[in-house]
Formats: C-alpha cells, sequence, structure tokens
C-alpha cells in the first residue's frame, strides 16, 4: 500500500478547517438550566471537594482525572526536524492526543512548555500530577530525556511514559517475539546487534534484556562505533550500562553471524554485504524514518531468508507506536496504575504478538487491500485491526494487577472486555471500510464543478489519496487558476480537465441527448446548449457513455435543480425507484435517513420501497439494516390521517418479505433510543434503528440539517441510489471533505 501524497498546503488546510487545531473540549453533563450551573460549580461542587479531600481517591470518581493523560513535551526533538522549540511543536502533541482518543477513547491534552532546563521540566509536569491520570512524554532529546523521565517516575505516583523511547521498544519487541517464533529461535541465545544509541534504542535493548536476552550478546553501535567495555569517547551512564565484551569495533564487525539488528538510527547505515553476513534466518528490523537503515527489497536482494520490518505503512511489518501507547494507558488508566512497568510492557507486547498469529478480519485485509496472514510479512497486527481495543488493555491491566500497580483491580475482566469493545467508533471502521473498497476499485472520477475550489481540492485528494483517477469538468485557465490559488498549482499536471471543446464525443453526447428529450420540447439548439454548456449535463453525459465510473457534483447549485439536469440523462424522478439516503454520523453513531432528495410525499408503497433502498445503502455500509418508519405517533397513537401511511407501509413490506428488520410507525426516540424501545416489547426491531424513514422529504431535510447545525454531526448525502450508475449529489455547504467523501461513495458503486 503506497504513501498518500500530500503537498504543504494539503497539511495546513487539514490543521486550518474547519478551525485551528485538531480538537475542541465538550461536556458530558448537561450545562442548560440553572439546577446544571449550580451542579457543576457553585455551590453543588464543594460536595466532591470535600469528598476528595477527606479521600483522595474518589477523585477517580468525581472527576475525570482517571481518563485523562497529558502529552508533554519541550520541543527539543521534534519527529526528524530536530529542535524547532515548544511552540513548533504543537501540531503534533494535539496529533498524539487525538490518536488518544481514536484508538483507545483516552481523553488527552497537550501541554507544550518552554523551557531545556530538565530541573524546571521535571518541577512543572510535577506540579501537574493531581491533574491527570497519566503523563505522556513526547520529543524531548536525549540524554534529557531519560533524566525526566526517571525522576518523575520516581517522585509522581501516576504512569510516566516516555513514547519515544518505549513505544517503539514494545512494538520492536512484539515483532521480534514472533520473527523468533518463525525461525525457532530463542531470544537467550541469539546475537543482537542494536545501531542507534539514542532514546529509542536504549529503550528497546534494555526492555529485549528484560525478556530474556543475554547483556554480552547484545551489542549496541553509535556513530562512533560499538559501545564496548572500556571505551570512552562519547560515553554517558546510559551508553555505559549497556557496553559489552567484544572484539567488534564496528558495525559491520558486529553484524558477523548476528541474528537480530535493530536500527534506530539512520537511511542506509546497513549495506547488503553486512545482511549477507548475518546468521540464518536473519531478522532486521531497520526502523530510522522516514527512510530505513536498509530497505526490505535490498535486503531480501541478499538474503531471501530474511525478516524485515521497517517503521514505514508502504512496507509490510510496520513498527508503529500507534499499536502500543494508547492501549498501554487505556489498561493502566483502568486499574488507576501508579506506573506503567516493564511487566505491563511486556505484556503488551506479548499480547500483540499473539494477535498476530489469529486470523484477520475481513475488514482489515479490506482496509490494506490484501489478505493478511502470520507469516514472514506479518508479524505484527496492522494499527486498524478492531481487536486492539480490547485484546491489549486487558492484558496490560493484569500484569499491572499481578505486579502491584493498581490501586484499583479490576474484578470481571471479562465484563471489562465488553466495556472497552463498546468504546469503539464504528463510524471509524465504516469510513475506512468505505475508502479501502474505493481504493480497490480505482474508479475514474468526474468531479463536475471545476470552477470551484472545494471541487478542486477534492479531486485532487482523491488522485492522491490513491483512489483513483480525476477528471475535472472546466476550462483548463480557470482551472489553473484556482489551484494556483489554492496553493496547489503542482496538481495542474497531474488532474485531466475535460470539456465540450476538447472531447472527441460531443456529437455522440447530443445525439444520445436528442433522442431522449426530443418529445419533450427540447430542438438540436436546445439540446447543444445542454450538452456543450451545462456542466452537469456533460459530466452525465460522460457517465452515461461509460467514459467515467462515478459522478460527483451538486456543490455549487441547489440538489433540486441538480437532480432535474441529471434527469435530462438519467431516469431519477418520482416514479424511477430512485432514493436519495443521508447518513449522519455523531459520536460514534450511524444513522441513514431516507428520502432526503426524490420523493416530495410518498405514500405507503413509495416509502416501503424507500425503506428497501436505505437497507441497501445500510448494507454497503457494513450495517445490518434495522429499519424504523418514524413519525409523530407510535405504533397508532395518538390517531392521526398524516400518520396513517407511515402505518401502513410495514404492512406493505410484510406482504413483500423482505429480509431485514423493520418497524413503525414510531417516535424517534423509541426507534434510536433502547430505554423508550422497552416500552414496546412487541416491537420488531432487536436494537436501535439505523434506517429511518421519514413521512416526507421536507422532514427529511429538517432532519439532516439541525443534526448538522445543532449537533455537528458529519452528514455524508444525499446518496442518490437506484440509478443505473453512480452519482452523487453534494450540498452546497459542503465542504472539500465531504465532496472527497462523496466520491469515496461514488466509487464504492452504490447505487
Amino acid at each position: 500500500m503506497s504513501n498518500p501524497k500530500h503537498t504543504r498546503e494539503d497539511a495546513l488546510a487539514f490543521h486550518l478547517e474547519p478551525t485551528p487545531g485538531k480538537f475542541e473540549i465538550t461536556a458530558t453533563v448537561p450545562m442548560t438550566t440553572q439546577r446544571d450551573l449550580s451542579l457543576a460549580y457553585s455551590p453543588g461542587v464543594a460536595v466532591p471537594c470535600e469528598e476528595i479531600a477527606e479521600t483522595p481517591e474518589t477523585a477517580y470518581d468525581y472527576t475525570n482525572k482517571g481518563n485523562l493523560v497529558a502529552v508533554i513535551s519541550n520541543g527539543t526533538a521534534v519527529l526528524g526536524l530536530g529542535n524547532l522549540g515548544a511552540l513548533a511543536s504543537k501540531p503534533v502533541m494535539e496529533g498524539k492526543a487525538v490518536l488518544f482518543k481514536r484508538f483507545a477513547d483516552v481523553n488527552s491534552i497537550d501541554i507544550e512548555l518552554d523551557t531545556e532546563d530538565p530541573e524546571a521540566f521535571i518541577q512543572a509536569v510535577k506540579l501537574m500530577g493531581p491533574t491527570f491520570g497519566g503523563i505522556n512524554l513526547e520529543d524531548i532529546k536525549a540524554p534529557e530525556c531519560f533524566i525526566i523521565e526517571q525522576r518523575l517516575k520516581e517522585e509522581m505516583d501516576i504512569p510516566v511514559f516516555h513514547d519515544d523511547q518505549h513505544g517503539t521498544a514494545v512494538i520492536c519487541a512484539a515483532g521480534l517475539i514472533n520473527a523468533l517464533h518463525l525461525t525457532g529461535k530463542k531470544i537467550e541465545d541469539c546475537k543482537i546487534v542494536l545501531n542507534g544509541a539514542g532514546a529509542a534504542g536504549i529503550a528497546c535493548i534494555e526492555l529485549l534484556k528484560a525478556m530474556g536476552a543475554k547483556h554480552d550478546n547484545c551489542i549496541v553501535c553509535d556513530t562512533k562505533g560499538v559501545i564496548y567495555q572500556g571505551r570512552t569517547e562519547g560515553m554517558n551512564q546510559w551508553k555505559s550500562g549497556h557496553a559489552a565484551r567484544t572484539d567488534a569495533r564496528s558495525l559491520e564487525d558486529a553484524m558477523r553471524d548476528a541474528d537480530v539488528f535493530l536500527g534506530v538510527s539512520a537511511r542506509g547505515a546497513v549495506t547488503k554485504d553486512m545482511v549477507a553476513s548475518m546468521a540464518d534466518n536473519p531478522v532486521i528490523f531497520a526502523m530510522a524514518n522516514p527512510d530505513p537503515e536498509i530497505t526490505p527489497e535490498e535486503a531480501h536482494e541478499v538474503r531471501v531468508d530474511a525478516i524485515v520490518a521497517t517503521g514505514r505503512s508502504d512496507y509490510p511489518n510496520q513498527v508503529n507506536n500507534v499499536l502500543g501507547f494508547p492501549y498501554l494507558f487505556r489498561g493502566a488508566l483502568d486499574i488507576h496504575a501508579r506506573a506503567i512497568n516493564d511487566e505491563m510492557k511486556i505484556a503488551c507486547a506479548q499480547a500483540l504478538a499473539e494477535l498476530a498469529r489469529e486470523d484477520v478480519p475481513d475488514e482489515v485485509a479490506m482496509a490494506y487491500g490484501r489478505k493478511l496472514s502470520f507469516g514472514r510479512d506479518y508479524i505484527i497486527p496492522t494499527p486498524f485491526d478492531p481487536r486492539l481495543i480490547y485484546t491489549i488493555p486487558p492484558a496490560v491491566a493484569k500484569a499491572g494487577m499481578e505486579t502491584g500497580a493498581a490501586r484499583r483491580p479490576i474484578v470481571d475482566i471479562e465484563n471489562y472486555e465488553l466495556t472497552l469493545k463498546s468504546r469503539m467508533d464504528p463510524t471509524a471502521s465504516i469510513l475506512r471500510g468505505l475508502n479501502a473498497r474505493a481504493r480497490s476499485k480505482q474508479a475514474t472520477m468526474v468531479f463536475a464543478e471545476g470552477d470551484d475550489e472545494r471541487v478542486l481540492r477534492a479531486a485532487v485528494s482523491y488522485q492522491r489519496s490513491g483512489m483513483g483517477k480525476a477528471l475535472v469538468v472546466g476550462r483548463e485557465d480557470d482551472v489553473k487558476m484556482r489551484l494556483d490559488g489554492a496553493g496547489l498549482g503542482d496538481a495542474v499536471r497531474e488532474l485531466t480537465v475535460v470539456n465540450a471543446a476538447n472531447t472527441t464525443h460531443l456529437e455522440t453526447y447530443k445525439d444520445f441527448l436528442y433522442e431522449r428529450l426530443n418529445r419533450k420540447g427540447f430542438d438540436r439548439t436546445d439540446i447543444h446548449r445542454l450538452a456543450a454548456r451545462d456542466r452537469h449535463v456533460f459530466s452525465a453525459l460522460m457517465l452515461a457513455h461509460g467514459h467515467a465510473d462515478g459522478l460527483v457534483t451538486g456543490a455549487t447549485r441547489k440538489s433540486a435543480h441538480v437532480l432535474g439536469l441529471m434527469n435530462h440523462v438519467f431516469d431519477v424522478s418520482v416514479g424511477d425507484d430512485v432514493v436519495g439516503v443521508t447518513a449522519i454520523l455523531h459520536r460514534g453513531r450511524i444513522v441513514l435517513i431516507t428520502d432526503t432528495l426524490v420523493h416530495e410525499w410518498p405514500d405507503e408503497t413509495d416509502l416501503a420501497n424507500i425503506a428497501v433502498r436505505g437497507a441497501e445503502v445500510a448494507r454497503t455500509f457494513g450495517l445490518d439494516p434495522r429499519v424504523a418508519f418514524v413519525s409523530f405517533s407510535t405504533f397508532g397513537y395518538p390517531v392521526s390521517e398524516r400518520a396513517e401511511k407511515m402505518h401502513m407501509a410495514p404492512k406493505v413490506l410484510d406482504a413483500r418479505g423482505v429480509d431485514f428488520e423493520y418497524e413503525g410507525e414510531m417516535t424517534v426516540d423509541v426507534a434510536l433510543n433502547t430505554q423508550a424501545r422497552e416500552a414496546y416489547p412487541f416491537s420488531r426491531l432487536t436494537g436501535p434503528a439505523n434506517v429511518l424513514v421519514v413521512p416526507a422529504r421536507h422532514s427529511a431535510s429538517i432532519s439532516v440539517k439541525l443534526m448538522q447545525e445543532m449537533a455537528g454531526a458529519t452528514v455524508i448525502g444525499p446518496i442518490l441510489t437506484g440509478v443505473d450508475r453512480p452519482i452523487q449529489i453534494c450540498s452546497t455547504v459542503s465542504t472539500a471533505n465531504d465532496i472527497m467523501n462523496m466520491a469515496v461513495i461514488a466509487a464504492c458503486n452504490v447505487k
């Protein structure tokens, strides 16, 4: 899987829109009435304050301390960029904070300390101890990072974890467990060579020694060569602790007959000759970023028996810290741990190794575009494996409890695993699955409105994300000008601009259109005007003739108007079994609302047809359809002529014998809220509805826009389904990302 290409402008726009930065703070309690405010603040807040003062442990019960981690840096070693300072490190720290939330539902906040004095840093972090359940140190240069972490671990009673050191070490250890399993070797017998004696390298070798590797079997190298007993040049106390008794003085010497190579150094540090000199079935973890010490291709040229891992996503066996730190902290927080000790890190590594040996879910294989199974090219799980959240934290928690690190042990581990599953955000896996399917389809997508900057940015993103080919309808000069204005001038060479002037198919398009419309009052002049001058119609004609695989339009014109233009080329009017389905994504839930585009006032038969189409789209999203016909009435009460058709529509489906759950009529709370539904035990729905069929288009539109504006929901759609070819119509308020999502839907052939 190749790395998507992103420009500076892409990255800046991502951080700028829709609001600066990558996260915000939201309240988890009501804050609307005077009573709410009195309980949240004065005078009600005094009660938990007194409880905590009397029993400090209750801070985990009455505040967010137990699920709050600080990501703290001084910016002295930012990624591979060096000492950029505290302020410039903030985007990275914000990114780390959202990764905590995305992968393990850990709340996190970034803190940037403007000091390079270790003592000042230590004191600042130590004073913040009461606020947090854990501290994640990040991007602090060596050797200060060792001093800072060690002191804070000694002086604080919450986990302190420098991810640049231990995160890499844990994932490296997990991969090594499986590599040695495949080669039949034992860690205590292996000769291990480490190149790079910085924070990550020292942590890797220390963890492997804690797992059984022998001191004199581990040779550590830095820029001056082997760290051997008696060396004085370029040494410090951390390097001295790993000085080996050896005659080797260079990396080349050390690599002879080595079983394992670990690299956290620099591109090209390892040569083919070095790899050739290693023992049988060598294990090579070339983890330098962005370019490894030696590429897998180079290593395999001289050693086909080598198992190779890197830090890159475009090679197998990626050593990715996101496999470790979110889940380590999740497990540690859930036992109110005093620290993250070696046993907890080893438990994390072992659990990751065991997970890689299990059958890989289809959704993971789909996300990576290939079947994954345990072997030389798959020794480490992928970051998008949904099992990580309920597999790794329990292992970490058990190790913490067994070693006395837990303040509040978990009594029921099975129930704990169930609660972890509930923390998963299904919308993330749904969107990831759609993107993976789109990438595998490699669809040629027409973006009809090439005179709009949002559309152009979406088209560039579609192509650069590896989804397929983007065709933009517009004038070449205009497209170039707008791309330049958007900071994407280099994309001019990548996109294909199409229009009536440069196509060789215009006459074919016009003949086709005349045959469709000549009995609807259109003469040849009208046809020419439509085909040659209307970009929406021109785009639809391209799609109809197989010159593209999908179409995205509607960002600059009202959807009803665009639908009318599409109807010139395709049958998309009422009576053509066409339906608009809009997906609402909010707080980890997804609900489809129908019909948001076509039917103004559907009758019960139309509503049944709409339900069928909605269920089909739900399945495309990977959902088991549960359809609710919603109204202001629930199962006949209150009686109303307006609710009658919602009462009759399920009976139409009864007669058809459809293969999905449906029920109605009912109010929205009964459809979506489990407790409200308990009052109706006869309901055929086995869970909350995920497809809502509403009485009319206006109510659908109101529902969608209300959720979007008041709740901040993500809206995808309306998805036009029931058409011969994939056509997706955006709203005029769509962002570039919204338009990109619609292109993905079209590429997945949702129609």
